[in-house]
């Protein structure tokens, strides 16, 4: 299949409907759903019910340009997780949402940094956005410094990002971050 995208170490792909299991193996490390879920697992009929087809359906919503993509190392090919560059639920194409989901085993390599920052690249010399964005609970200070090392900005002060559940650290609530074009061309 070809890739979307290539960095050093990582090639991104778009996930098929053969992928459920990669994503249900990922959603239920207690770690990797610590800040989404406090923890608790997907259920691997939701992954292959609504996750995945969901996930599909964007490839074709969004043109193949935006979506959510599995991320592979280049050397061996061991699945590590995935990253997302799309757009908000009912938002403008020119303004992507940037996000990830890695195993524990790709934690603290450079893994987030090293893509977000090619999916950056991406974003602003090839497919047209002007804003990209990114949302995490306000102690989920790994992610936060992932997004700063990228140049995002903190933005603002959100209620616990739509779509995590309550979770450790929920009551503080929600972090946004965000990056323009100009903004991504001034920090390169």
């Amino acid at each position: 299949m070809d890739a979307y995208l290539d960095t050093e170490r990582l090639t991104l792909r778009r996930f098929t409907a053969d992928d459920a299991e990669l994503l249900i193996e990922l959603d239920s490390d207690a770690a990797v759903m610590r800040y989404l879920t406090g923890g608790t697992p997907t259920a691997p009929e939701l992954v292959r019910q609504h996750h995945l087809p969901k996930i599909l359906a964007g490839y074709e919503s969004w043109g193949g340009r935006l979506g959510l993509f599995a991320a592979h190392e280049r050397e061996g090919g061991a699945f590590i997780g995935w990253f997302c560059l799309r757009p908000g639920p009912r938002g403008p194409l020119d303004e992507a949402e940037l996000g990830y989901r890695l195993r524990r085993s790709a934690w603290g390599r450079g893994y987030a940094t090293e893509c977000s920052r090619a999916l950056l690249a991406k974003a602003f010399t090839e497919l047209g956005v002007r804003r990209v964005w990114a949302e995490t609970m306000a102690v989920n200070r790994g992610s936060r410094n992932v997004m700063e090392k990228l140049g995002m900005t903190f933005t603002d002060a959100t209620p616990t990002p739509s779509g995590m559940e309550p979770a450790e650290g929920s009551e503080h609530g929600g972090v946004r971050y965000e990056i323009t074009k100009e903004q991504w061309e001034r920090h390169r």
